[in-house]
Protein backbone atom coordinates (compact mmCIF):
# COMPACT_ATOMS: atom_id res chain seq x y z
CA UNK A 1 0.00 0.00 0.00
CA UNK A 2 0.61 3.74 -0.89
CA UNK A 3 0.34 6.80 -1.91
CA UNK A 4 -0.20 7.69 -5.71
CA UNK A 5 -0.43 10.10 -8.26
CA UNK A 6 -2.46 8.32 -11.12
CA UNK A 7 0.15 5.61 -11.37
CA UNK A 8 3.15 6.94 -10.31
CA UNK A 9 3.96 5.64 -6.71
CA UNK A 10 5.22 8.40 -4.43
CA UNK A 11 8.43 7.84 -2.02
CA UNK A 12 7.64 8.24 1.84
CA UNK A 13 10.08 10.65 3.42
CA UNK A 14 12.08 11.56 -0.24
CA UNK A 15 11.67 14.34 -2.01
CA UNK A 16 9.75 14.37 -4.66
CA UNK A 17 8.26 16.90 -7.42
CA UNK A 18 4.83 16.89 -9.35
CA UNK A 19 4.11 19.60 -12.05
CA UNK A 20 7.44 20.92 -11.69
CA UNK A 21 6.62 21.96 -7.68
CA UNK A 22 9.39 20.60 -5.49
CA UNK A 23 7.66 18.90 -1.71
CA UNK A 24 9.86 18.45 1.04
CA UNK A 25 10.23 14.70 2.03
CA UNK A 26 7.77 14.91 5.16
CA UNK A 27 4.77 16.40 2.87
CA UNK A 28 2.92 13.21 2.94
CA UNK A 29 2.92 12.73 6.55
CA UNK A 30 2.22 16.86 7.73
CA UNK A 31 -0.26 16.75 4.84
CA UNK A 32 -4.05 16.61 4.86
CA UNK A 33 -6.74 14.31 3.31
CA UNK A 34 -7.90 18.03 1.55
CA UNK A 35 -4.06 18.54 0.69
CA UNK A 36 -3.78 15.60 -1.29
CA UNK A 37 -6.89 15.46 -2.55
CA UNK A 38 -6.35 18.44 -4.59
CA UNK A 39 -2.99 17.04 -6.20
CA UNK A 40 -5.12 14.00 -6.39
CA UNK A 41 -3.14 11.72 -4.16
CA UNK A 42 -4.94 8.47 -3.55
CA UNK A 43 -3.84 5.70 -1.60
CA UNK A 44 -3.81 2.41 -3.08
CA UNK A 45 -2.50 -0.88 -3.41
CA UNK A 46 0.93 -0.88 -5.45
CA UNK A 47 0.76 -1.41 -9.25
CA UNK A 48 2.28 -4.90 -10.32
CA UNK A 49 3.25 -5.69 -13.92
CA UNK A 50 4.72 -8.42 -15.74
CA UNK A 51 6.24 -9.49 -18.67
CA UNK A 52 3.50 -9.98 -21.46
CA UNK A 53 6.03 -11.93 -23.38
CA UNK A 54 5.45 -14.91 -21.66
CA UNK A 55 2.67 -14.16 -19.05
CA UNK A 56 -1.37 -12.74 -19.09
CA UNK A 57 -1.12 -11.50 -16.26
CA UNK A 58 0.63 -11.68 -12.64
CA UNK A 59 0.95 -14.97 -11.74
CA UNK A 60 -0.28 -16.36 -14.60
CA UNK A 61 1.98 -18.05 -17.31
CA UNK A 62 1.04 -18.38 -20.94
CA UNK A 63 1.17 -22.23 -22.28
CA UNK A 64 4.52 -23.69 -22.38
CA UNK A 65 4.27 -26.81 -24.30
CA UNK A 66 1.98 -27.20 -27.37
CA UNK A 67 -1.25 -28.70 -27.11
CA UNK A 68 -4.09 -30.34 -29.11
CA UNK A 69 -7.68 -30.92 -27.84
CA UNK A 70 -10.66 -31.38 -29.65
CA UNK A 71 -13.13 -28.76 -29.29
CA UNK A 72 -16.92 -29.38 -31.23
CA UNK A 73 -15.67 -32.40 -32.80
CA UNK A 74 -12.50 -30.62 -34.25
CA UNK A 75 -8.89 -30.88 -33.44
CA UNK A 76 -7.58 -27.58 -32.06
CA UNK A 77 -4.09 -27.50 -31.72
CA UNK A 78 -2.49 -24.24 -29.78
CA UNK A 79 1.49 -23.68 -29.83
CA UNK A 80 3.22 -22.64 -26.77
CA UNK A 81 6.06 -20.69 -25.41
CA UNK A 82 8.77 -23.06 -26.40
CA UNK A 83 7.87 -23.39 -30.05
CA UNK A 84 7.49 -19.84 -30.53
CA UNK A 85 10.83 -19.38 -29.15
CA UNK A 86 12.50 -21.76 -30.95
CA UNK A 87 11.30 -20.52 -34.08
CA UNK A 88 12.79 -17.18 -32.78
CA UNK A 89 16.04 -18.40 -32.67
CA UNK A 90 16.08 -20.22 -36.15
CA UNK A 91 15.12 -16.61 -37.06
CA UNK A 92 18.44 -15.03 -35.40
CA UNK A 93 20.50 -17.73 -36.76
CA UNK A 94 18.96 -16.75 -40.17
CA UNK A 95 20.49 -13.09 -39.49
CA UNK A 96 23.40 -13.63 -38.06
CA UNK A 97 24.38 -15.98 -41.05
CA UNK A 98 22.76 -13.48 -44.37
CA UNK A 99 25.37 -11.04 -44.32
CA UNK A 100 28.04 -14.00 -45.14
CA UNK A 101 25.98 -15.62 -47.35
CA UNK A 102 27.35 -13.38 -50.23
CA UNK A 103 31.09 -14.97 -49.69
CA UNK A 104 29.76 -18.48 -49.78
CA UNK A 105 27.44 -17.60 -53.12
CA UNK A 106 30.95 -15.90 -54.49
CA UNK A 107 33.32 -19.28 -53.87
CA UNK A 108 30.76 -20.89 -55.36
CA UNK A 109 30.48 -18.67 -58.52
CA UNK A 110 34.54 -18.43 -59.33
CA UNK A 111 35.04 -22.04 -58.47
CA UNK A 112 35.30 -24.75 -60.56
CA UNK A 113 33.64 -26.92 -58.03
CA UNK A 114 31.79 -27.38 -54.79
CA UNK A 115 35.24 -29.05 -53.40
CA UNK A 116 37.32 -25.90 -54.89
CA UNK A 117 35.08 -23.25 -53.41
CA UNK A 118 34.93 -25.15 -49.67
CA UNK A 119 38.92 -25.00 -50.44
CA UNK A 120 38.83 -21.30 -50.75
CA UNK A 121 35.87 -20.14 -48.40
CA UNK A 122 38.07 -18.30 -45.78
CA UNK A 123 38.49 -21.13 -42.58
CA UNK A 124 37.28 -18.46 -40.21
CA UNK A 125 33.76 -17.59 -41.51
CA UNK A 126 33.30 -21.46 -42.16
CA UNK A 127 33.91 -21.73 -38.20
CA UNK A 128 31.74 -19.00 -37.71
CA UNK A 129 28.72 -20.18 -39.90
CA UNK A 130 28.45 -23.60 -38.51
CA UNK A 131 29.05 -22.77 -34.48
CA UNK A 132 26.00 -20.18 -35.42
CA UNK A 133 23.94 -23.31 -36.52
CA UNK A 134 25.39 -25.24 -33.83
CA UNK A 135 24.20 -22.65 -30.98
CA UNK A 136 20.73 -22.17 -32.75
CA UNK A 137 20.80 -25.83 -32.42
CA UNK A 138 22.00 -26.13 -28.76
CA UNK A 139 19.26 -22.84 -27.55
CA UNK A 140 16.34 -24.91 -28.72
CA UNK A 141 17.98 -27.93 -26.93
CA UNK A 142 17.69 -25.73 -23.72
CA UNK A 143 14.49 -24.37 -24.45
CA UNK A 144 12.61 -28.00 -25.19
CA UNK A 145 14.61 -28.38 -21.00
CA UNK A 146 12.84 -26.02 -19.52
CA UNK A 147 10.13 -27.05 -17.20
CA UNK A 148 8.64 -23.92 -16.30
CA UNK A 149 7.94 -20.50 -18.10
CA UNK A 150 10.31 -18.60 -15.22
CA UNK A 151 13.05 -20.85 -16.29
CA UNK A 152 12.47 -20.05 -19.91
CA UNK A 153 12.38 -16.38 -19.41
CA UNK A 154 15.29 -16.50 -17.38
CA UNK A 155 16.91 -18.98 -20.34
CA UNK A 156 16.54 -16.13 -22.77
CA UNK A 157 16.61 -13.00 -20.89
CA UNK A 158 18.45 -13.48 -17.37
CA UNK A 159 21.39 -11.40 -16.19
CA UNK A 160 24.87 -13.21 -17.40
CA UNK A 161 26.66 -12.08 -14.43
CA UNK A 162 25.05 -13.24 -10.64
CA UNK A 163 25.32 -13.32 -7.72
CA UNK A 164 26.51 -16.27 -5.89
CA UNK A 165 24.92 -17.62 -3.11
CA UNK A 166 24.87 -20.28 0.10
CA UNK A 167 22.58 -22.23 1.52
CA UNK A 168 23.31 -21.44 5.27
CA UNK A 169 21.19 -23.41 7.88
CA UNK A 170 20.35 -20.96 11.29
CA UNK A 171 17.89 -20.34 13.97
CA UNK A 172 14.55 -18.70 13.70
CA UNK A 173 12.86 -16.47 16.40
CA UNK A 174 11.54 -19.77 17.68
CA UNK A 175 14.72 -21.29 17.75
CA UNK A 176 14.29 -23.86 14.88
CA UNK A 177 16.35 -24.37 12.65
CA UNK A 178 15.28 -23.15 8.88
CA UNK A 179 17.61 -22.77 5.80
CA UNK A 180 18.34 -19.42 4.09
CA UNK A 181 19.83 -18.18 1.23
CA UNK A 182 22.66 -15.78 1.48
CA UNK A 183 25.83 -14.09 -0.61
CA UNK A 184 28.50 -16.37 -0.76
CA UNK A 185 31.13 -13.76 0.47
CA UNK A 186 35.00 -13.98 -0.40
CA UNK A 187 38.10 -13.97 2.42
CA UNK A 188 37.81 -10.30 2.16
CA UNK A 189 33.85 -9.93 2.88
CA UNK A 190 33.05 -8.89 -0.37
CA UNK A 191 30.05 -10.50 -2.29
CA UNK A 192 30.75 -12.70 -5.52
CA UNK A 193 29.54 -12.78 -9.00
CA UNK A 194 29.40 -16.01 -10.94
CA UNK A 195 28.37 -16.65 -14.59
CA UNK A 196 24.70 -17.67 -14.31
CA UNK A 197 24.03 -21.04 -15.46
CA UNK A 198 20.86 -20.36 -16.28
CA UNK A 199 20.99 -18.68 -18.96
CA UNK A 200 21.18 -19.83 -23.16
CA UNK A 201 24.38 -20.54 -24.76
CA UNK A 202 25.55 -17.44 -26.50
CA UNK A 203 25.61 -16.53 -29.85
CA UNK A 204 29.00 -16.81 -31.41
CA UNK A 205 31.16 -13.50 -32.21
CA UNK A 206 31.05 -12.47 -35.74
CA UNK A 207 35.08 -12.54 -37.36
CA UNK A 208 34.98 -9.83 -38.88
Amino acid sequence: MGYYIGSRALPMDIPWEHNDVQYPANWLRLSSTQDRAMLGISWGVEQQSWDQRFYWGVDNPKQLDDKTETVDGVEVKTTGLKTQWKAQQDQIASSLLAPSDWRVVKELEVNSSFAAAKTAFPTSWQTYRAAVRTSCNTRQTEIDACGTVDELKELLFGLAMILKTKEVVEADPEGNDRTVVKPDLDSDGNEQMIANPAIATAWPADPA
